[in-house]
C-alpha cells in the first residue's frame, strides 16, 4: 500500500470521442470520369492472382528494408506483411505473373507504389475492437504499452547482434568476407548475420501486434476513433498501425478494400480513412483548414520528393476519388520534425477533413499528378500542428522566462541538475519547503533508521568494464539470463518486472554497465509546481521515453511499525514488493515469480492478503522530488522495486519509470495502490478522499 505523498488532485470529465457516423443514404452515381472496373475473373484465376499479389508485396516490402547491396539476393518473404481483407482489396486486379516479370529488375525494387497489407479481420477481439472494463483511452495507452515492450525486446535483440558482429570483426582469427574463400562445390555459402535480424524494431513490433491479436482497430473504421483525439500525437507510424488508426506504416493513403463491401453494401470501394501528410511530395499544399493534397505513387524514393513518371488512378488514388463522390471524410494525420522520436518524426491527429474535389495536372517535374482539395471539418477542435506542441505552455530556456518562481532550486544544489519550483495559485506564494524553509529537507540518497541494519553487500558479477554475455553476468541470470534494460535512450527499461536485479558495489563492471541503469541518478530537467486542487505536483521540461528512470523515491528507511500515521503523514511509502508482485492493495500483478539468488522462487499462493510490508520509505519531514508526484488513475509512471548492493527483497529500492513516451509539461503521476475503503482515521472510520486526476477510467476517490 502506498499512502499518497500530497492529496490527490485533476478536476475535469473524460472528452468525448467524438465518433463520426457515415450517412447511410445511397451515394450518388458515379461521375463519368470513373475509371471503368476490372472484368472479374473466375474463382481459381482469382486465387491464383491473389497470391501472386501476395507473394510480389512481401518481396516489395522486403526490398525497401533491406540494404542495397542486398536486394539482388533471394530470401525468404519477410515478417512485416499483414493479410489481406479479401480479393481485390486494393480496388484493381493484379497483374499476372508474366506481366512482372517483363518489368526491369531494378524498377521492381524500387517501385514505389508499395501496397501495405490491410489489417486482419478474422481476430477474436469484437468488431468495435474494444475490450469490456476499460474506456477506449485507457485500452489506446495499454496498446501502445504493449507495443513499445515489443518494440524495445527487438532493440535489445538489434543490440545483441550488432555487439556480435563488432566481436568478430575484432576478433584476430575473423577473415573479410571479401577475403573468404568462396565455398567449393556442394557446399551451401553461409548467409551474413545482418540478415537473421532486423533492423527496424518498430516494424518486427508492429508484426508481433498482428500476430497476437493485440492491435487495438483490426478492421478499419471510417472518422474519428474512440480514444484518439483532436492533437493525440505518434511518434511513429507503427504505433498508428499498432491502434489501427493508420493501417499502412509506408503509403500516405489508408483506405477500405473490397473486402468491406459485404459489410458497407451503399458504398463504393475503395474508400479512403486517413491520409499522412509527411511533406513527402513536392505538389502538396497545406494552408493548415485546407489542403491540396497530392495523390500516391510516381516520386523516387531518394527522399527529394521529385515525381519520376505519371501517377494511376487506382488504390489510394481511386480511393480518395471515391471519398469526394460520396462525401466520405477521412482522417488527417500531419508529420513534423521532432528529435525525440527515433523516426525523427513525430504524428499530430488534427481532424476530420471533407474530400472536395479531384483533378489531374502536370506537376512540377512535368509528370502527371492527381490533385485533391480538402477542407476541415467545423466544429471541431483547434488545430494544434502549427502551435506549441505542449498543452501546458511553453517549455523555459532560461530561469528569468519560469513565471510564478518561488524557488530556484529545491534540491540546494544536490542534484546535478536543479529542480525548481513554480507558485501561480496562492496569493502571496510559498515555495514547498515551506515559508520557514524549516519543514522540508532534500534528500539525494536514502537515509536509514538507527534501529534498521541493512544487509551485507552481496558478491556479484566477475564482469569487466561493462555486463555484455547475459549468459556470464551473475546478475543478469537472477533477471531470467537476460538484461533488464536496453542501451538506447540512455537506457530503458523493456517492461515492469517483480524485482529487477541490478550490478552492484560488489560488481566488477563500471558506471556505465547498462545494469546499473537506475543508478545514475535524475537525467531529466523536473519542476515543482503548485495546482487548484492536487497541491503540489511535478512535470518534466525534457521528453521522456518509455521505460526510462525517472527517479527513485527518497526518504528514510524505518520499520513499518515505527511510523505514526495518525499525525497526518501522507508521505510514507510501503516497500510493498511482494504486494506488487501478486497483485494486492490495488497494485498490479507482474508476470513472473521473482527467481532470489538461491535458486528459490516465491510462489504465488504464499502471498497473505492482510500482510503488512515490515519496512517503509518516510519522506515526510525528510525526502526527494518523488515525493510530490501525485496519484492518477491512469498514470504515466509505474513503481519497480530494484535490488543491487543486496537481494533481500523487503528492503529494496523504489523507482519509478516512464509507463509511457511523456511530452514535456504533461504532469507526472503514478497509482499509489490504495484499495477502496481500506483506509481508516483515527475514529476507527473509514476514510474518503475524493480523486481529481480528471483520468477517463478515475475512480473518483483516492480511498
Amino acid at each position: 500500500m502506498v499512502v499518497p505523498s500530497l492529496n490527490c488532485v485533476t478536476d475535469g470529465a473524460p472528452p468525448s470521442s467524438g465518433d463520426f457516423t457515415p450517412l447511410k443514404s445511397t451515394p450518388p452515381p458515379p461521375h463519368t470520369d470513373q475509371l471503368p472496373r476490372s472484368r472479374r475473373a473466375s474463382a481459381r484465376i482469382q486465387a491464383k492472382q491473389r497470391l501472386e499479389k501476395e507473394r510480389l508485396i512481401r518481396k516489395r516490402v522486403q526490398l525497401l528494408d533491406e540494404p542495397e547491396e542486398q536486394q539482388s539476393s533471394a530470401k525468404k518473404p519477410r515478417v512485416y506483411s499483414r493479410r489481406r481483407d479479401g480479393e481485390g482489396s486494393d480496388g484493381v486486379e493484379a497483374k499476372p505473373k508474366a506481366e512482372q516479370q517483363q518489368l526491369p529488375e531494378r524498377e521492381r525494387e524500387k517501385k514505389d507504389e508499395v501496397i501495405a497489407l490491410e489489417m486482419p479481420t478474422s481476430d477474436v477481439l469484437p468488431a468495435s475492437g474494444l475490450a469490456s472494463g476499460k474506456s477506449a483511452y485507457a485500452q489506446v495507452k495499454d496498446t501502445l504499452r504493449t507495443f513499445n515492450k515489443y518494440y524495445l525486446s527487438f532493440v535489445q535483440e538489434e543490440e545483441s547482434r550488432c555487439k556480435k558482429r563488432d566481436t568478430a570483426k575484432k576478433s584476430p582469427n575473423s577473415k573479410s568476407p571479401s577475403k573468404s574463400k568462396k565455398p567449393g562445390r556442394g557446399v551451401k555459402a553461409t548467409k551474413p548475420d545482418t540478415k537473421s535480424t532486423s533492423k527496424r524494431p518498430d516494424l518486427k513490433a508492429v508484426t508481433k501486434m498482428l500476430e497476437t491479436n493485440a492491435v487495438m482497430y483490426p478492421k478499419k473504421r471510417i472518422g474519428d476513433l474512440p480514444g484518439i483525439d483532436v492533437g493525440h500525437q505518434f511518434y511513429s507510424r507503427a504505433e498508428m498501425v499498432a491502434i489501427g488508426f493508420h493501417g499502412h506504416w509506408l503509403n500516405g493513403i489508408d483506405y477500405m478494400g473490397m473486402g468491406y463491401q459485404k459489410e458497407y453494401k451503399n458504398y463504393t470501394f475503395p474508400l479512403a480513412v486517413a491520409i499522412v501528410l509527411s511533406g513527402m511530395y513536392e505538389d502538396d499544399l497545406d494552408n493548415a483548414d485546407e489542403v491540396t493534397y497530392t495523390g500516391q505513387g510516381g516520386h523516387n524514393l531518394t527522399g527529394d520528393k521529385r515525381q519520376i513518371k505519371d501517377q494511376v488512378m487506382e488504390r489510394g488514388n481511386l480511393a480518395l476519388k471515391n471519398c469526394v463522390d460520396q462525401s466520405i471524410p477521412v482522417r488527417v494525420i500531419r508529420g513534423h520534425v521532432c528529435k525525440s522520436s527515433y523516426v525523427g518524426k513525430m504524428y499530430t491527429y488534427d481532424g476530420l477533413y471533407r474530400v472536395s474535389r479531384y483533378w489531374a495536372e502536370k506537376g512540377i517535374s512535368g509528370f502527371t499528378v492527381f490533385k485533391y482539395a480538402l477542407r476541415r471539418l467545423e466544429e471541431q477542435p483547434i488545430l494544434t500542428t502549427n502551435q506549441v506542441h505542449f498543452t501546458n505552455g511553453r517549455v523555459p530556456q532560461a530561469i528569468s522566462e519560469i513565471r510564478g518562481l518561488v524557488c530556484d532550486d529545491i534540491t540546494g544544489g544536490l542534484e546535478d541538475i536543479p529542480i525548481p519550483a513554480t507558485n501561480q495559485v496562492d496569493n502571496p506564494p510559498v515555495p514547498p519547503t515551506g515559508k520557514l524553509k524549516l519543514c522540508f529537507t532534500y534528500l539525494k540518497s536514502i537515509q536509514v533508521a538507527k534501529n534498521v541494519k541493512l544487509p551485507k553487500n552481496t558478491a556479484g558479477c566477475d564482469c569487466r568494464g561493462n555486463c555484455v554475455d547475459p549468459r556470464k553476468c551473475a546478475c543478469a541470470k537472477l533477471n531470467g539470463s537476460d538484461f533488464p534494460y536496453v542501451h538506447r535512450d540512455g537506457g530503458r527499461l523493456i517492461e515492469a518486472k517483480d524485482v529487477v536485479f541490478e550490478c552492484g558495489p560488489s560488481c566488477g563492471c563500471g558506471p556505465s554497465c547498462v545494469n546499473r541503469t537506475s543508478q545514475r541518478g535524475m537525467k531529466h530537467r523536473l519542476e515543482v509546481f503548485r495546482t487548484p486542487k492536487k497541491g503540489w505536483a511535478v512535470r518534466s521540461w525534457d521528453f521522456i521515453f518509455s521505460g526510462s528512470p525517472v527517479c527513485e523515491y527518497v526518504g528514510v528507511l524505518k520499520k513499518t511499525e515505527d511510523v505514526d500515521t495518525l499525525t497526518g503523514n501522507e508521505y510514507i511509502f510501503d516497500i510493498d514488493c511482494l504486494q506488487t508482485m501478486r497483485g494486492l492493495e490495488g497494485r498490479e500483478r507482474r508476470l513472473r515469480d521473482v527467481s532470489l539468488p538461491n535458486g528459490e522462487t516465491i510462489p504465488f499462493e504464499e502471498s497473505k492478503p492482510d500482510s503488512v510490508p515490515e519496512f517503509c520509505i518516510d519522506a515526510c519531514r525528510s525526502g526527494n522530488v518523488a515525493r510530490f508526484i501525485n496519484h492518477s488513475c491512469t498514470p504515466n509512471l509505474f513503481v519497480q522495486c530494484v535490488l543491487s548492493s543486496h537481494q533481500d527483497i523487503r528492503l529494496a529500492r523504489v523507482v519509478l519509470f516512464a509507463a509511457d513516451n511523456i511530452p514535456p509539461l504533461q504532469e507526472l503521476t503514478y497509482d499509489y495502490g490504495y484499495v477502496l475503503d481500506s483506509v481508516m482515521g483515527p475514529d476507527g472510520k473509514i476514510k474518503r478522499v475524493q480523486c481529481y486526476c480528471g483520468g477517463a477510467d478515475c475512480r473518483k476517490r483516492l480511498y
